[in-house]
């Protein structure tokens, strides 16, 4: 059976995956797209039922295709960003291929093109494109045992208050998921601890406009990607209950038991680290600083955009704040669950070339890897800080795709042109 070839082959067909297509589509590069499960597969089940975007649909979407039928400032439900990244597929015409899964790629000797071995069969590409994500493999650190009584899942497999035993709650982490989940169990009347770590804590929206405005006009979201082990910034915010500033003060007021960082377990007791002022802390001078820069933004340029005094005002420190906890009983408690929102690792085991780092990450520019032909996207901070949102992603594949433009003129170069006839002949 002969071996299919094509130019490119992107391995992922979610947002990165879709954006690089498209990208490849427009420039006559024949590629095609691997999705081992369904497009856009994470957004349908590696997410909670009620998750909606951390953004609003006017912001964060592909440039070309809106979100037809909603409300520009709206926050829409992981399903119906599901629907949008197919319904683009099929605009741009994606070639993707569902259900093939991408076993082992590897450069083939003498030939310069790699071998790409899939559940489907052996495919030939002349380039790689990673678009396989950053949120592969939850990640849940070795801190209780697995025979501990109580029920341990990470948040990537959490999807409902329901779902989970009957008890109190102990979420592990304050990012936007850690912080939302524990937003949600509170409201549905479970007794909620929440483990602080350091983050990063916008406000939701500030004089009249989203945060995600205010990062635009600061040129915020153009930061450059940031030293090497400090990518994993951890954001804390909500597009739930129609958008609101993720604040600790708030949840702890309305019941929710804050503690810092976990950092160990023993004979059912779970402790933490004395650094939940701290931590809190740093979120609320992160705050005031975007609410700062704001403000000097429309000093110089004149908006007419209203003061807001209400967003200074704080909530009053909770006791769990005051006083924080050293441990808890989870036993004395009732703790029957702990979720771990403690990130993702990626995974490139797949991808035999050299083109990672010690600890396993892609070593590349821009997503343009230090092996030649070989490209990835999809990766947080991979040019900037709007990287792994849809509009940043799509920035990003635009750039790889171009470069991949370049190499095939390059490749297209006979040598011909290095001919120069002498001035006597």
């Amino acid at each position: 059976m002969p071996v299919e070839k094509t130019d490119t082959l992107i391995v992922g067909g979610g947002q990165a995956g879709i954006a690089m297509s498209e990208h490849l589509g427009r420039a006559g590069v024949p590629h095609l797209v691997l999705e081992k499960n369904r497009t856009a597969e994470a957004w349908r089940t590696g997410r909670w039922d009620a998750l909606v975007t951390n953004g609003p649909v006017w912001h964060d979407r592909f440039p070309n295709m809106n979100f037809e039928g909603e409300a520009p400032d709206a926050f829409v439900s992981k399903d119906r960003v599901a629907d949008y990244l197919v319904d683009y597929a099929a605009m741009v015409q994606a070639p993707i291929r569902e259900g093939v899964e991408v076993l082992e790629a590897r450069r083939q000797p003498g030939t310069g093109r790699f071998l790409v071995k899939t559940s489907a069969g052996e495919i030939e590409a002349d380039r790689i494109v990673a678009a396989t994500g950053a949120f592969q493999h939850p990640v849940i650190p070795p801190i209780v045992p697995e025979t501990a009584p109580v029920t341990q899942l990470h948040s990537f497999h959490y999807k409902n208050p329901d779902q989970l035993p009957d008890g109190a709650v102990m979420v592990v982490g304050a990012g936007a998921s850690g912080a939302q989940i524990a937003d949600e169990l509170n409201r549905a009347g479970r007794k909620v601890f929440l483990s602080v770590g350091s983050h990063g804590r916008p406000p939701r929206r500030y004089r009249g406009r989203d945060f995600v405005w205010w990062l635009g006009v600061l040129g915020l979201w153009d930061m450059a990607a940031p030293a090497p082990g400090t990518e994993h910034v951890t954001i804390s915010v909500s597009g739930a209950y129609g958008g609101q500033t993720m604040d600790f003060r708030r949840l702890a007021g309305e019941g929710v038991v804050l503690t810092g960082l976990t950092a160990g377990y023993e004979d059912g007791v779970l402790r933490f680290a004395d650094d939940l002022q701290a931590n809190v802390a740093k979120g609320d001078a992160d705050y005031a600083e975007l609410l700062d820069m704001a403000d000097a933004y429309v000093a110089r340029t004149g908006l007419d955009l209203p003061m807001d005094p209400q967003a200074r005002q704080a909530f009053p420190d909770p006791d769990c704040l005051s006083q924080p906890l050293n441990a808890i009983d989870l036993k004395q408690e009732n703790v029957g669950t702990i979720i771990w929102a403690t990130g993702f690792r990626q995974d490139f085991d797949w991808l035999k070339v050299d083109a990672f780092d010690e600890r396993g990450a892609p070593i590349h520019q821009r997503g343009l890897s230090t092996e030649p032909g070989v490209y990835f996207l999809g990766l947080p901070w991979q040019s900037r800080r709007g990287s792994s949102f849809l509009w940043g992603v799509w920035h990003d594949a635009k750039h790889v795709a171009d470069q991949i433009e370049i190499q095939r003129a390059y490749m297209a170069y006979d040598g011909e042109a290095a001919i120069v006839s002498t001035a006597a002949e």
